[in-house]
């Protein structure tokens, strides 16, 4: 009887110590986050065409990085989101394609990634355009500091001069 209490006390101070353990460790990977609430919102924003909004979302020191080694701040990053959507009818990401997910890394850096299909018809044509897209953004103290956005933009350039050349066709 007395091993029996000896082994029972045991078992449950092991239990014990491993259930402390894993209640200390921090989260380190989830599909659920404030940081991914941020950068959806962030996204949604552009789908909007709410700029101003969409900034809010990111530190006023941010540095982006879509498609190139060079950064650029929001303001630039706006800049050129107005100028590539100009040819278009309409243009968003297919929710039913998206996921995202937060990690902390093992310098304490919290990223979150996000990969979609967007989605854009070309004005003139109406041809639809589909590109996968791969987000990646740090965060800190809940705003975005850098993204690194990648994209294969050729079918949409192609589609755009074709609709171009039909234009400048039909009008000669």
């Amino acid at each position: 009887m007395k091993k029996l209490i000896i082994l029972s006390l045991f078992i449950g101070l092991i239990s014990w110590s491993c259930k402390d353990a894993n209640e200390d460790k921090e989260l380190r990977y989830t599909q659920d986050s404030e940081e991914i609430n941020t950068l959806k919102a962030a996204i949604s924003d552009y789908e909007k065409g709410d700029w101003e909004s969409m900034k809010s979302h990111y530190a006023d020191t941010a540095q982006i990085f879509h498609n190139s080694k060079e950064g650029q701040d929001i303001d630039a990053t706006i800049n050129s989101h107005k100028e590539s959507l100009t040819g278009l009818s309409n243009y968003g990401f297919l929710d039913e394609e998206e996921e995202f997910e937060m990690v902390l890394t093992d310098d304490d850096h919290t990223w979150v990634n996000y990969w979609g299909d967007w989605q854009g018809t070309i004005s003139g044509s109406n041809e639809e355009i589909i590109i996968p897209v791969h987000l990646t953004a740090r965060f800190v103290d809940g705003k975005i500091v850098r993204e690194y956005g990648y994209w294969d933009n050729s079918a949409m350039m192609m589609a755009m001069q074709t609709a171009d050349t039909t234009r400048t066709d039909t009008i000669n």
